[in-house]
């Protein structure tokens, strides 16, 4: 009976990763060789997406959850962010381009939290179809990987006016999705919720904590792999290398489907140390493909082929998890709350420090063609991994109802 929510949920979610896909992984190539930025430069870039997410909850707990109905929201945010867009390519130097892309972040990032909050409120049953109606982000993200590269846009700013004209599409259809009117209308609403604080009461779960701890800690070492693996295949002189780097979410759409299955047999714990598993082993098949001769390829394929896993697995499932432990009244600000921890102050520090061991280890006189010690950059968040994972596993609890 849900068929055509589906559809159009589904149509919303590939649009919203399309966007993101066209620049995101191909930035660090064009700030690098066009631009010209350094290392900790380039990583700062990518933190203007983790302050975006901080900004995110206050947006979404306080103007989404309070006064104006989701759908209405993401268009403006769609249409606003896509004008931005525009505009970035006409920054050439760090002073203008930083502040602009922490602008349009703080535009973008909450458009994932409010998404996922709108489809898991009109979803009947939210543990079996959010995950497959998830899966055309994966999809949304291979498209705009694909744009780019069919315009060789990887060292170019038509990545920006490719995003930019999807955002507006984006926008625009958002007006089409379910009617979602505010949830915390009334005289009765507290301060707390009004600033979506109310979603911190969740902490006072041990498991909960432990779990945002982890999630935090985790994407610390997560966001060396998105900084640094532009570079490092620009480096290897990979040739059509967006459309490659696209088998990521090819994986990603595998273990969209796979995931519900997971969660029914094994639950949150251990799905989620799977997760956490494959981040681990992603790094080391990075950090030793680094020098391999005919097994640099097989291992680089492979660390982009764990993408589905790593993904599904650790952020899919926590979202639902999130979604489990919270109530209706405060689905939103958790929602909010989650994207502040994975893309806000996890994002950030992982950002900012992948750019500066990237900077770190850059070597004056390049050695089999590679600009940076690679086999050094990729082991800092292979140890980083294997920690939150031990972490994990000792404290975390699964939750009954799960």
């Amino acid at each position: 009976m849900q068929t055509a929510l589906k559809v159009k949920l589904s149509a919303f979610m590939f649009l919203q990763y399309f966007i993101w896909g066209c620049w995101y992984v191909s930035m660090g190539t064009y700030l690098a060789n066009t631009l010209k930025f350094e290392g900790g430069q380039i990583g700062l870039a990518y933190g203007a997406f983790a302050i975006g997410a901080m900004i995110s909850p206050f947006l979404v707990g306080l103007i989404a959850d309070r006064y104006f109905a989701s759908e209405k929201l993401l268009a403006v945010l769609g249409i606003a962010g896509g004008g931005l867009l525009f505009v970035l390519p006409n920054c050439h130097d760090f002073g203008s381009f930083y502040p602009m892309l922490i602008l349009y972040c703080a535009l973008y990032v909450p458009t994932l939290a409010l998404g996922n909050s709108l489809s898991l409120t009109h979803l009947a049953n939210a543990k079996v179809d959010f995950p497959r109606v998830k899966m055309l982000s994966a999809v949304g993200w291979i498209g705009g990987l694909v744009a780019v590269n069919a315009v060789d846009g990887a060292a170019s700013s038509v990545q920006f006016y490719l995003a930019g004209g999807a955002s507006i599409l984006f926008g625009l259809f958002s007006l089409t999705l379910p009617h979602t009117p505010p949830t915390k209308t009334g005289a009765d609403v507290s301060l707390g919720e009004i600033l979506g604080l109310d979603a911190l009461k969740l902490l006072r779960k041990p498991s909960f904590a432990v779990f945002i701890a982890c999630m935090f800690l985790i994407c610390i070492p997560l966001y060396f792999y998105f900084v640094n693996l532009g570079q490092y295949l620009t480096e290897l002189k990979w040739e059509n290398m967006l459309v490659k780097t696209s088998f990521a979410q090819i994986s990603d759409v595998i273990f969209f489907l796979l995931l519900p299955f997971f969660l029914k047999r094994f639950g949150y714990k251990k799905t989620i140390f799977l997760g956490i598993s494959c981040w681990v082993a992603r790094y080391f098949a990075l950090s030793g493909s680094v020098g391999a001769g005919e097994w640099t390829v097989v291992l680089i394929f492979t660390a982009i082929l764990l993408h589905g896993a790593c993904y599904d697995f650790l952020f899919i499932a926590g979202q639902l998890y999130v979604d489990d432990e919270a109530g209706e009244r405060t689905r939103g600000a958790a929602q909010g709350f989650i994207a502040f921890i994975l893309w806000g102050v996890g994002n950030f520090v992982g950002s900012f420090l992948a750019g500066k061991v990237q900077q770190r280890y850059s070597l004056e006189t390049p050695v089999d063609g590679l600009s940076h010690d690679w086999a050094a950059i990729w082991q800092w968040p292979a140890w980083g991994a294997l920690g939150v994972l031990l972490i994990f596993l000792v404290f975390f609890r699964e939750p009954k109802k799960a």
